[in-house]
């Protein structure tokens, strides 16, 4: 029986991952579904339950932590956990649909180990630290603490590049939207 295909695409917060994850799915509709990441962060004003995240209580969270619901689950930041749902997997598979996940380095390597053989993964990297800081800066949604924090943690994740199966360099984002497609084109072929 054939597996199920994953995509996964990571990077450091700010390179780029969601609006090349975006693009993807506009060009592949019938091929392609976003996989929705539960978390138990606050929505931000634009974001839409069940649409950009599944948001749960810490109790909840926890409590399908026990219940083993999770593929794979980090406290990506203090207090914050963001993980993939089995179930959200299984509802795009029986759609016939290949999930693109847009997860943190650290979950996407728990992906890969749990699927090696069905989970295709791009590694998004900034042109460089300091350029990624200008970018999330430029967000306005981070506070001195929070922006410091995501640069130290960005800073590391980079150094995990070497362990996805694909890295794009996101100088251009026009560039890196057309470099992952001719990735994905020969995945889902």
């Amino acid at each position: 029986m054939r597996q199920n295909k994953i995509i996964i695409i990571t990077a450091p917060s700010g390179a780029g991952k969601t609006t090349i994850v975006q693009y993807l799915l506009q060009q592949y509709p019938e091929q392609l579904a976003f996989s929705v990441s539960a978390t138990t962060r606050q929505p931000r004003a634009n974001e839409t339950e069940g649409k950009d995240y599944y948001f749960l209580t810490k109790e909840i969270f926890q409590q399908k932590i026990q219940d083993d619901a999770f593929v794979e689950w980090e406290m990506v930041y203090e207090g914050k956990y963001y993980g993939t749902l089995q179930s959200e997997l299984e509802r795009i598979w029986k759609t016939g649909k290949t999930p693109v996940l847009d997860i943190d380095v650290k979950g996407a390597l728990h992906i890969q180990r749990r699927f090696p053989e069905s989970s295709f993964s791009l590694f998004i990297q900034p042109p460089s630290v300091k350029e990624l800081q200008k970018r999330l800066e430029s967000r306005g949604t981070e506070t001195r603490e929070s922006l410091e924090a995501r640069v130290n943690k960005a800073a590391y994740e980079l150094s995990f590049k070497d362990q996805f199966n694909y890295t794009i360099v996101n100088n251009h984002l026009e560039e890196a939207c057309r470099d992952a497609e001719r990735i994905i084109t020969a995945i889902i072929a």
